[in-house]
């Protein structure tokens, strides 16, 4: 895993297979964002037969069997499609594009599994509900701040375990480090990225509605801006919005491309979840100041005192797992459509009301 690039964030885990080998079958389509070998990762760890990859361009293609060379180079994107044997495609297409793929995946009879953010318009969710509804497949998402990270996992299982209360406020911060020369064009356009709170705000929206059990939101205020990349005009290097769920609980969070170049990491990921009964603070990838690399550090305070648990490799990633089992049985444990759905709803509404600062 890049520690320095968010942009290729793929942990790794301890194997944990759910099924045995070839009875959950899995291709990848479209590599054009680092995420597809972390969403690939987790679910080879978890026990998925990776059968195919396809994308436009050979040499994506080749790194990407560099790292799972189980992979076979399919020729066409239609051949994954027509294999009866593939259960689920993931993908990382531009982000623009995702739904589109995702439409012919479902109507080829597969479930689908898109990085985040899985769309930028509200056409486009709308067209996405319709086909779960017509085909019943997945349309499921990477929202990987919170499934692919173990401080995260356990921050949920705490709260279910009643450690703090009722939750009544989330607040988040998602800085990213920029990297501009090694992004792609697409990632600079509008259009095809979806803005700043599309994209790496639709993270913050879905732990917001996961840990407080939010079914719906209203987006009270959102803003964005472009303040030190003229260069990018379309660029937005800077979000912040304000959330109140259906239940009163709140949400604020910022999101930013500002992560300076002395971060050993790429962004100092944060989540603070106040409850009824005590709090939790999140400090995803780097506990700042310290000399040892560490991450996935929970911090708790509640009746019965002040906690610190660093849980690196001690929580793992079940929602793989569940993934793979949700597909096979249709059930919903992992993540529910409605909740998928919705955090990416909130985030497209959230970037279409935005004030523009700068």
């Amino acid at each position: 895993m890049s520690q320095r690039e968010g942009m290729n964030y793929a942990p790794k885990g301890k194997p944990s297979p759910v099924v045995k080998d070839g009875e959950f079958v899995i291709a990848a389509v479209a590599l054009d964002h680092g995420h597809i070998y972390g969403m690939c990762n987790g679910l080879v760890e978890a026990g998925a037969t990776l059968k195919w990859v396809y994308d436009p361009d050979p040499e994506k293609v080749k790194k990407f069997c560099e790292a799972f060379p189980q992979a076979k180079p399919a020729e066409t994107e239609e051949a994954v499609l027509n294999d009866s044997q593939v259960q689920l495609v993931a993908s990382a297409a531009v982000t623009s594009e995702r739904c589109a793929l995702g439409l012919k995946v479902m109507e080829s009879g597969k479930d689908y599994f898109t990085d985040k953010a899985p769309l930028t318009t509200l056409e486009q969710l709308y067209a996405a509900k319709e086909m779960v509804k017509k085909t019943g497949k997945k349309y499921m998402v990477y929202y990987s701040e919170r499934i692919h990270v173990e401080s995260a996992v356990y921050a949920g299982q705490l709260i279910e375990q009643g450690a703090i209360g009722k939750v009544i406020q989330v607040m988040g911060t998602g800085p990213h480090r920029l990297s501009a020369g090694a992004r792609p064009a697409w990632f600079f356009e509008k259009e095809k990225y979806g803005g700043i709170l599309c994209d790496i705000g639709s993270h913050q929206i879905e732990q917001f509605l996961f840990y407080a059990g939010v079914k719906d939101a209203t987006v009270v205020r959102s803003q964005v801006g472009n303040y030190a990349h003229p260069e990018y005009p379309e660029l937005e290097d800077f979000g912040d919005a304000m959330l109140v769920g259906d239940n009163g609980a709140t949400q604020y969070f910022r999101v930013d491309w500002f992560t300076p170049d002395g971060l050993r990491t790429w962004g100092d990921g944060r989540t603070f979840i106040l409850g009824t009964d005590g709090y939790i603070e999140l400090r995803k990838y780097i506990n700042i100041g310290e000399e040892k690399e560490s991450s996935n550090h929970v911090f708790l305070v509640n009746g019965e005192g002040e906690f610190h648990y660093e849980v690196t490799g001690k929580v793992g990633y079940p929602y793989f797992g569940q993934l793979i089992l949700d597909c096979i049985n249709r059930t919903e444990n992992a993540m529910t459509q409605e909740h998928a759905f919705k955090a990416a709803e909130l985030s497209v509404k959230a970037e279409m009301q935005a004030q523009k600062l700068k």
